[in-house]
């Protein structure tokens, strides 16, 4: 214990290494802080939504009950649907940062609600906003550079190595005090601030726990690099040259040219696309026959089929049967984006097998639930609780049953959805 003591009074006056810890932790209270401030505004903007929407049905009830159409309050309310930050959200917003996390729709065409709110690309998702997980995996190896690379070299240059390793207690086991030391502070600087964190966001335990021997693992790959280096009896500045470069490329060039890559050979279209070709779906009912229309809904929901046969005026069982046909016939390509999408995600996952950057990342977005699969299963939540609206209106629009105030309180909320 004293030898490490000792260790620590004189990595105490290394004045360049205690500013770059100082930095490091600068930067890892101010990445948590950011993390948090904006977990924090999308609690509070998803706090805010059940007093808007009871604004907002409130109105659209005022002008449905002079009537009590089904159909004017299936066309003119909008349900409210929203995908809460999981509690370490914080440290990693992965595509919280780029894909809507609140969504209102209506009873009405879904896929075209849903993709004009697929504003993000997911190839700019790779890198992300300046969070905790960016610290970590971006900005913490070169921290590991500036204190590792010349912790052999710097004595050899000195002429001290020799008499160091003559020491009692010197030799090899004075380097693992030394990398040891140094892996501690990094470790608790990137570490407990963000269980602290973690505690007030209320991670549990295991969560917390993996997230710590990740931490410990990705410092470990930089300190056996620079070991490795350190074994080649550079001199300090080539260490920190061949160092940096690895760095460059591990993080950044074979990432960046990897999902160049699988983008090619995954290619996916945009979502603007489908939204595009529900819009035309849907429009172009209105030069088709009503009758082929209802023929073709009927055919896919038999259990509306006995629904009485359209007259002559306007009747919003038509409008949104067409609406539901326009889903129905982009459903081939929704499946195919979907598909890519996950076979691009797929790709890139496996690259963090042999890439440790790139694997880091992606095990933080996923114990965050801020990753693709948390975004699609959002998507999968809506497209169910569009389901339950409009059956919920087509119960009173396909038996031409009147629409009363009391109705407006029993139609389906996304606050009874599994998972929210």
């Amino acid at each position: 214990m004293s030898l490490l003591l000792h260790e620590v009074r004189l990595l105490l006056r290394q004045r360049l290494t205690m500013i770059a810890l100082a930095l490091l932790a600068v930067l890892t209270v101010a990445a948590l802080v950011t993390g948090m401030a904006e977990v924090d505004r999308q609690r509070a903007a998803i706090a805010a939504v059940p007093a808007a929407q009871a604004e907002d049905i409130g109105a659209v009830a005022d002008y449905v009950l002079r009537t009590e159409d089904a159909g004017s309050a299936a066309y003119y309310s909008f349900h409210p649907t929203w995908d809460a930050p999981g509690p370490l959200a914080f440290a990693a917003l992965g595509m919280r940062d780029v894909a809507p996390f609140i969504l209102r729709v209506r009873s009405l065409g879904l896929e075209a609600q849903i993709y004009d709110g697929d504003t993000f690309n997911p190839e700019l998702a790779l890198p992300g906003r300046f969070d905790w997980a960016f610290v970590l995996v971006f900005l913490a190896p070169l921290f590991v550079i500036a204190l590792f690379h010349d912790l052999v070299s710097a004595e050899r240059e000195a002429g001290r190595q020799r008499t160091l390793e003559a020491l009692p207690h010197g030799g090899a086991a004075l380097w693992r005090r030394r990398r040891l030391l140094r892996l501690v502070l990094l470790w608790t600087i990137l570490g407990v601030p963000f269980a602290i964190a973690a505690i007030l966001e209320g991670a549990g335990a295991g969560m917390i726990g993996t997230v710590l021997l990740l931490i410990g693992a990705y410092l470990l790959f930089w300190i056996g690099l620079a070991a490795l280096i350190g074994r080649l009896r550079w001199s300090s500045t080539a260490n920190a040259a061949s160092l940096a470069g690895l760095w460059l490329v591990l993080v950044l060039i074979v990432p960046t040219l990897a999902h160049v890559v699988i983008n090619r050979a995954v290619p996916v279209a945009q979502g603007a696309e489908i939204a595009l070709a529900q819009r035309e779906a849907v429009n172009g009912a209105w030069d088709i026959p009503r009758q082929d229309t209802m023929d073709r809904f009927y055919a896919n929901h038999p259990e509306w089929a006995g629904s009485a046969p359209l007259g002559p005026e306007f009747h919003y069982k038509w409008y949104l049967a067409f609406h539901q046909n326009g889903d129905e016939s982009v459903a081939p390509q929704v499946q195919a984006y979907r598909a890519g999408l996950e076979g691009r995600d797929a790709a890139a996952r496996a690259l963090g097998w042999v890439l440790p950057p790139v694997g880091v990342q992606a095990l933080l977005t996923r114990l965050a639930d801020t990753d693709l699969t948390a975004q699609l299963d959002y998507q999968d939540r809506i497209r169910a609780f569009h389901e339950r609206l409009r059956n919920f209106y087509y119960g009173y629009l396909f038996t031409d049953r009147p629409f009363t105030a009391r109705d407006f309180e029993q139609a389906p909320a996304w606050k009874d959805m599994p998972g929210d």
